[in-house]
C-alpha cells in the first residue's frame, strides 16, 4: 500500500469515527485529522472568551478571533494517539469536557466558522496519505476521497461508549445526560442548513453497533486493498 489515498469518515456523534481513524492512521502511517476536534477547539476558545455568558451572545464579537487561529496535529507516542494543538497549545483533554460537548453543536451551525474551518481542512488534503473524520468530509471537504465511510450505531450504544470514556477521564456525568445530549446533537447535525450530516451517494455505510473496533479496521483495510487492486488494472 505504497500509493497514498485520502480516506474520509463521516457519521453520527460518538459513532467511533475518531477511534477508527486513529487505528487506520497507525496501520497505514497516515496523518489523522479529526475535524470534530477542530470545532471543539473553537467552542473551547469561545468559552474562554466568555462568549456564552449571555443568552443573547453575539457571535460577531467572536468572529475576529478566527483570523488568528492555527491548528496542528501531532502524534503522542506515550498515549499512542494524535492530539490537537490550537495556537501551539495542546488542548486534547480540555475539548472533551462536557461543557465543550454541550456548546460545540451551536458553534458548528455558524456559517462564518464553518467557512473558515473548511478552508483549513481542505489545505490539509493537498497531499495524500490522510484520514479525516467528521460529518461533511465525504461530500464537502474531500469529495475526491478514494474511500468514503459513513459510520452509524444505535444511540444507546453510542451514549454508553461516550459515558465510559468520560467517566474514565474523571468527568461527573450520567448516562441519561449523555444520551439526551446525543439525541439533541443528532437533530442539530441532521437539520442544520449549512453542511448537514448526511451520507454521500458513494459512501460505504458501516453500522458498528455490534462491531468491535478491530473488526471495523479489518473491514476498512479490505476496502482499501480492493481500491488498490482496481488502480492496478
Amino acid at each position: 500500500m505504497n500509493q497514498k489515498i485520502i480516506i474520509s469518515i463521516d457519521g453520527y456523534s460518538a459513532s467511533g469515527k475518531s477511534s477508527l481513524a486513529q487505528e487506520i492512521s497507525k496501520k497505514l502511517k497516515y496523518i489523522h485529522i479529526d475535524s470534530g476536534s477542530m470545532y471543539r477547539s473553537i467552542a473551547l476558545l469561545a468559552i474562554r472568551k466568555k462568549i456564552f455568558n449571555s443568552d443573547l451572545w453575539n457571535i460577531k464579537n467572536f468572529i475576529p478571533f478566527l483570523n488568528n487561529i492555527h491548528f496542528q496535529f501531532q502524534w503522542n507516542k506515550r498515549l499512542n494517539r494524535t492530539e490537537i494543538l490550537l495556537n501551539k497549545e495542546n488542548i486534547q483533554s480540555e475539548i472533551r469536557s462536557m461543557e465543550v460537548t454541550e456548546k460545540v453543536g451551536l458553534i458548528a451551525k455558524i456559517p462564518e466558522i464553518r467557512d473558515r474551518l473548511t478552508i483549513i481542512q481542505k489545505n490539509f488534503g493537498k497531499q495524500k496519505g490522510i484520514v479525516m473524520d467528521g460529518r461533511d468530509i465525504g461530500y464537502m471537504i474531500f469529495p475526491q476521497s478514494e474511500l468514503k465511510i459513513f459510520l452509524k450505531g444505535s444511540i444507546e450504544v453510542r451514549a454508553y461508549r461516550r459515558y465510559k470514556d468520560l467517566k474514565k477521564k474523571g468527568n461527573k456525568v450520567t448516562y441519561e445526560e449523555i444520551r439526551k445530549n446525543l439525541f439533541y446533537r443528532d437533530m442539530m447535525d441532521i437539520n442544520r442548513k449549512i453542511s448537514p450530516l448526511k451520507k454521500s451517494i458513494d459512501s460505504i455505510e458501516i453500522d458498528n453497533t455490534f462491531l468491535s473496533l478491530e473488526k471495523q479496521l479489518n473491514l476498512v483495510i479490505q476496502l482499501i486493498e480492493s481500491i488498490y487492486k482496481k488502480k492496478k488494472k
